[in-house]
């Protein structure tokens, strides 16, 4: 058995077989030299035994550079157009997926027009061109004459076992005849042939007159020669024989440059043809050979109205690198065109940058493109700042915006609520983009792989680094801005008087309730929250989270002071139970838990919030407010009772209560003032036994400062008001 390893054939693919994916160029004279590329061809240069291209053997010109780069040489290929097969020892034969066309040249006469210029490799017009070309460039390719078979019905190696030694090229030494006939002629008649013998005994016939052609064609020069000759035999008979050698250099001169001038004057016309024609197809040449460069203006102004700016700057850093350092002067004036189309392209860039609103995705594209085609300047700071001033007009614009517009928007909202709830949505929606934004300047982010792969990253960190102070500045500028509108809008009172004149202006629109000031302590929470959670440093938001516990205490405030008004509750909710004890400390009890439930949300402290009751002056001041409401309501019992007689404008309380016979107040059913001083009794005796002790519980559980104190300033007066209810109805009770 053969050896295995070596045959191309029969050998055991440890490899996947070659691919070929390019070829570089795609077409052109034999032995022209080509770059292939593809994939999985060789491990080395031992590893080639095969490489054709367009059926012509290219193996002894190959050049193995890589597993996916060869180069070699064309040769005189049989087939136009053809694959280029790659054969390894590893991988066996491969694949084509392109293919490569050879150009054959096709001789024409001199004189004969001709579309286009083709090479002459034989024959120079120029000083020289006298040289008469090999004979064997001007042997036939069909000597007989007649009809040649396209298709072969005998193979090479057929005709090779049958004639050993020969050939069938009738160029070679070893010419068979037979060879030849069966290659070219298999299926011609002989009558064919005998035609073709014919054929080759008039050319042959030609040739040995070639000889007396050349002579006839050169007559007329032969005659001028002999004219020539006798005018100078004729002109030394005359001057004698001292002038002999000198005069006939000179005739021999003249008649030289005259016959050079008749042969210039023959061909100018040739010569100035091919002259233009050269220069056509090296023009031509050029131009196919750059179309990329000389095409590239037109190109990027196409793709930048497409928004393919990501081609755009792949194809300049191609120009850049190829053209940027040309000495060709046609070379210098399109990469001129190019290099202002770029500038174009970066002022577009950067107007498209500093739009606004943008989302951050925008914004990092179009900063990248900027950094790949050098813009100069720092654009990433550049959109920094445009946002910083953006951001700051919106929140100021929105204030001015808001006082144009007023109400109009929800008339069922309070316009300071409208304005702080738009307020903090536009920060929240714009602000962490521009922090964000930052954050990738900082850590270079911003920039393409190829500034990470140069000293271009290491320098945007360092210019970003030294901005960082004034980043700060920007950023506790929009803080402090936007705090002082929240405070303007919300807390007027608790402003200096310089920023009172800028930022405060609601006073026409009312105080805002008590539920209102709750809905905006979760509206500013929420922002703060957001802003907490972009990483932005603490110290930064002090003064948003100083405001927020500002207007948490301005909540308490004003739900306290709106909770001690119970006269109503005297009014409409008098009513009798089946204890002999009205319904008014129940309701008052439910009135004060209705107002704790509402400020639950308040008082509960947030992650990095203070305690409203921190300080004891606030704890003083939620107790003396606490204690003023029971106080209140106490007034309230004391006002029932000691009402007026019926002849002033008041009623007293013993006069104001409907009799039996009337059916009762709201279904009260004492109808004696007895009946109706115990009823009030007993009230005060449950309010104090109770309801206060359940009230003081309600503050307990909701965080409140001092329940003992209120507890205790409620009995007080209850003591105080039971004695003032006996002494007003026992005078009445004794008559």
């Amino acid at each position: 058995m053969g050896d295995l390893g070596t045959d191309p054939v029969t050998m055991s693919r440890a490899r996947p077989a070659p691919q070929v994916t390019g070829i570089s160029p795609k077409e052109g004279v034999p032995w022209t030299k080509v770059t292939i590329r593809g994939e999985n061809l060789g491990t080395s240069s031992q590893d080639l035994i095969g490489l054709t291209i367009c059926g012509h053997n290219c193996l002894l010109t190959a050049e193995w550079m890589s597993h996916s780069k060869i180069i070699c040489r064309t040769g005189p290929a049989k087939d136009d157009r053809g694959d280029i097969i790659v054969t390894t020892r590893s991988g066996g034969q491969g694949t084509s997926t392109v293919t490569f066309r050879v150009i054959k040249f096709i001789k024409i006469d001199i004189l004969e027009p001709s579309a286009v210029w083709l090479e002459e490799f034989t024959t120079n017009l120029r000083p020289g061109r006298n040289k008469i070309a090999s004979p064997l460039s001007l042997r036939p390719t069909n000597p007989l004459g007649i009809f040649m078979d396209s298709e072969k019905q005998i193979s090479q190696e057929e005709l090779a076992e049958m004639f050993p030694g020969m050939s069938g090229d009738f160029t070679s030494e070893t010419f068979s005849p037979i060879w030849y006939l069966i290659e070219n002629h298999y299926s011609s008649s002989f009558s064919t042939l005998k035609v073709g013998a014919s054929n080759l005994r008039k050319q042959a016939s030609r040739k040995d007159e070639g000889g007396l052609s050349c002579v006839k064609g050169g007559l007329g020069t032969f005659f001028e020669a002999q004219d020539a000759l006798s005018a100078i035999h004729q002109k030394l008979e005359k001057e004698g024989t001292k002038t002999v050698e000198g005069s006939m250099t000179e005739d021999v001169e003249y008649i030289l440059d005259k016959a050079n001038t008749c042969a210039d004057a023959l061909f100018q016309d040739v010569l100035h043809r091919k002259d233009k024609a050269d220069a056509t197809r090296n023009a031509l040449g050029v131009l196919q050979r750059f179309k990329f460069l000389f095409n590239l203006p037109l190109t990027i102004d196409r793709n930048i109205q497409k928004g393919d700016y990501d081609v755009v700057i792949n194809d300049y850093e191609k120009a850049k690198s190829l053209f940027g350092n040309t000495e060709v002067r046609i070379f210098q004036k399109v990469y001129a065109e190019v290099e202002i189309r770029i500038q174009s392209l970066q002022c577009l860039l950067l107007e498209k940058l500093l739009e606004t609103p943008s989302t951050l995705h925008d914004q990092k594209r179009y900063i990248r493109y900027l950094s790949d085609i050098r813009a100069p300047g720092d654009p990433a700071w550049q959109c920094i700042v445009g946002q910083h001033h953006w951001l700051l007009q919106l929140m100021l614009g929105c204030r001015e915006r808001f006082f144009l517009q007023g109400a109009a928007t929800n008339e069922s909202v309070q316009p300071r609520v409208q304005f702080a709830e738009t307020l903090t949505n536009a920060v929240l929606s714009h602000l962490p983009s521009l922090w964000k934004l930052w954050i990738c300047y900082v850590n270079g982010s911003l920039f393409s792989e190829t500034g990470e792969k140069s000293d271009q990253l290491e320098k945007a960190k360092r210019i970003a680094r030294q901005k960082q102070n004034d980043f700060r500045r920007m950023l506790t500028e929009l803080l402090s801005v936007l705090v002082k509108l929240l405070r303007g809008a919300l807390l007027s009172r608790s402003m200096s008087e310089t920023d009172k004149t800028k930022y405060v202006g609601w006073e026409s629109y009312g105080e805002l309730k008590s539920h209102d000031i709750a809905r905006q302590v979760s509206t500013v929470r929420e922002t703060g929250e957001g802003l907490a959670g972009l990483d932005i440093p603490a110290d930064m938001l002090v003064g948003l989270q100083d405001m927020i516990l500002d207007l948490r205490i301005h909540a308490v405030t004003v739900t306290l002071q709106n909770a001690a008004n119970v006269k109503q509750l005297a009014v409409t909710e008098w009513l009798e139970n089946n204890q002999g004890i009205a319904s008014l400390p129940l309701h008052f009890e439910q009135h004060i838990r209705f107002m704790l439930q509402s400020l639950q949300d308040v008082v509960k402290c947030k992650p990095g919030e203070a305690s409203v009751f921190l300080q004891e002056s606030n704890q003083k001041m939620v107790s003396d407010m606490c204690v003023n409401i029971v106080q209140a309501f106490m007034g309230c019992l004391e006002d029932l009772a000691t009402h007026p007689d019926p002849g002033t404008n008041g009623t007293h309380f013993t006069q104001e209560l409907p009799s039996q016979h009337t059916g009762g107040l709201n279904g009260m059913t004492a109808s004696s003032p007895e009946e109706r001083l115990l009823l009030v009794l007993n009230t005060c005796r449950s309010l104090a036994e109770h309801d206060l002790q359940a009230i003081a519980q309600l503050l307990t559980t909701h965080e409140f400062p001092n329940p003992n104190i209120v507890l205790e300033v409620g009995r007080c007066s209850h003591s105080q008001n039971s004695n003032i209810f006996i002494s007003c109805t026992l005078p009445a009770s004794s008559t």
